[in-house]
């Protein structure tokens, strides 16, 4: 006997059980109040079926073994019997037991063992009534084809539901995939792309620097004195017409300074224009914004920017002494100045916006503060697409500071306004320009 492996809700499930309940409780109530012949026996008889069916589900072993669930229907079905004989109202639990048997048993044997319970309460209606009628036999009938109809519509329904729900998952799952498959294409493409390019302009130009180098290398190695003539002898340790044998060390020629000079220009052009690639690279990597004169005009010209775009009263501020900053910082900082005022423009209802970038050391501090109406940061709803979702903006600048190792803190309260600080760990400039690598001479290219 196999268990279905369609589930039922509680909620139907409860409801079933009330039913049962119901239908013994009449029963018993009915064969009490008519006085009917065998009353104490239809009692006993309703109270035990009652306790079999509450107890079915309260063991483990019927709710996970089908061959104790069966024993345990087959009691249940026994004493519905021994009711039907002793009265007719005990044909109202058939349909209750219709749902049961359908859930218990597989399709086949479920249907089979409705058919024989709908036979069983026309017989024993029919016994107790003294005769077999068009109505007797109708209404089990129906019931039996009711609660057939109604299983079998739900166990479909539910295994469509099933079939789109794995197909939902599988399309979900395959979507996760290609969009991962995609970001990896995308990371490898961009890898091969820096890898064509490292290898075909900086990797070659170091190649012709290190042989260039070299060659330097072995003429200023060569002994000093003036390059031998065509045939001088002395110069070259033989006679005239007697050939140096091969066991005998051949003298290596005098050095020659100007030839490793041209050699040594050779390799300083060719480092400059490596250095000129690889300023390329990071050109392209640099928001075009930072290019014209670095961080402070950019914000200089964002404010200005912003100011004429949207009507606001927007002033930039520095504070300290501004020192060069690395790539990555600017372009952090301008990013999350741009996202900032674009909060105040769309959000704040403000009238005037002020942006102060601070110098402190060994730390950089940008502050955008304007004076809208505020909002509670704490209730801010997480981001998303939906509506009443939070937007990406606040998070894309957190995410922007934890990657140099900041902070980023907002402050704001309905109606006072809201301040968004952001601070980087910053090297000093002399820390930065000292880490063991030779001053630039004056004059060098930047």
């Amino acid at each position: 006997m196999k268990r279905s492996p369609i589930p039922v809700p509680r909620l139907l499930a409860g409801c079933l059980h009330l039913l049962v309940a119901a239908l013994l409780a009449l029963t018993a109530a009915r064969a009490v109040v008519t006085g009917a012949p065998g009353a104490r026996a239809v009692v006993a008889t309703a109270l035990a079926v009652a306790a079999g069916y509450a107890l079915g589900p309260a063991l483990p072993a019927v709710r996970r073994r089908p061959a104790a669930a069966g024993l345990w229907l087959a009691g249940v079905l026994l004493g519905w019997l021994a009711l039907l004989c002793l009265t007719p109202d005990g044909i109202w639990l058939a349909f209750p037991l219709f749902f049961v048997q359908l859930h218990l048993l597989p399709r086949r044997w479920g249907v089979a063992a409705v058919v024989s319970t709908t036979v069983a309460a026309v017989a024993g209606f029919a016994w107790h009534r003294g005769g077999l009628s068009a109505g007797t036999a109708l209404g089990p009938a129906l019931g039996a084809a009711v609660a057939v109809a109604v299983v079998l519509g739900y166990q479909a329904l539910y295994r469509e539901s099933e079939r789109r729900r794995r197909l939902i998952a599988e399309l979900t799952a395959a979507r996760t995939d290609l969009a991962a498959a995609d970001r990896a294409a995308g990371v490898l493409a961009e890898r091969e792309r820096l890898a064509r390019e490292i290898h075909d302009t900086l990797a070659q130009g170091l190649s012709s620097i290190q042989l260039l180098l070299l060659a330097a290398e072995r003429e200023l190695g060569r002994p000093a004195g003036p390059p031998a003539a065509p045939g001088d002898t002395a110069a070259t340790g033989t006679r005239p017409g007697v050939e140096a044998t091969a066991g005998e060390p051949r003298p290596e020629p005098p050095a020659r300074p100007g030839v490793a000079l041209q050699h040594i220009q050779r390799a300083r052009r060719a480092a400059l224009d490596g250095l000129a690639e690889a300023r390329r690279f990071v050109r392209d990597w640099t928001p075009p914004d930072l290019e014209a004169g670095g961080l402070l005009p950019a914000l200089e010209r964002l404010c200005a920017q912003v100011a004429d775009s949207s009507g606001l009263t927007v002033l930039c501020h520095v504070s300290g002494t501004p020192t060069q900053l690395p790539a990555p910082h600017e372009t952090a900082l301008l990013r999350i100045a741009q996202s900032a005022l674009a909060n105040t423009v769309q959000h704040a209802e403000a009238t005037r916006a002020e942006l102060t970038l601070s110098y402190m050391g060994t730390e950089v501090a940008l502050d955008v503060v304007d004076d809208g109406r505020g909002f509670a940061p704490q209730a801010l709803a997480p981001p998303g697409d939906g509506p009443g979702e939070g937007g990406f903006g606040l998070a894309t600048m957190r995410a922007r500071a934890r990657a140099l190792h900041g902070v980023l803190a907002v402050e704001s309260a309905p109606g006072e306004g809201t301040a968004v600080a952001v601070t980087l760990p910053c090297a000093p400039a002399e820390t930065a320009a000292g880490s063991g690598a030779p001053a630039a001479p004056t004059g060098a290219s930047r």
